[in-house]
């Protein structure tokens, strides 16, 4: 369940099986320090089984993603009202 709507979106990071239980972080574009994080679970689909990090309920802005070693690995823009969505790097 996502919560969307006036500035606040979602975010809904497609990761490869391997990272199944791992935590991913998100930190505000300009402000690294300042974290969350959400670990990888599968997620059952009509047809099809994917696993994913959702962030359900993000203020509208850009954010850097973390892999689990702490690195960044990409920056993404949350749109108010909308499900923003990310597909991890050699997916």
């Amino acid at each position: 369940m996502v919560d969307v709507g006036g500035d606040v979106g979602a975010l809904v990071i497609l990761t490869p099986p391997d990272l199944h239980g791992a935590e991913i972080e998100l930190s505000p574009a300009d402000s690294e320090e300042v974290r969350t994080h959400v670990a990888v679970r599968e997620r059952l689909g009509p047809g099809a089984t994917m696993h994913a990090a959702v962030f359900p309920s993000l203020a509208a802005g850009s954010y850097t993603i973390w892999d689990p070693a702490s690195r960044p690995i990409a920056q993404v823009t949350v749109t108010g009202g909308q499900v923003a969505q990310f597909s991890w790097p050699d997916l």
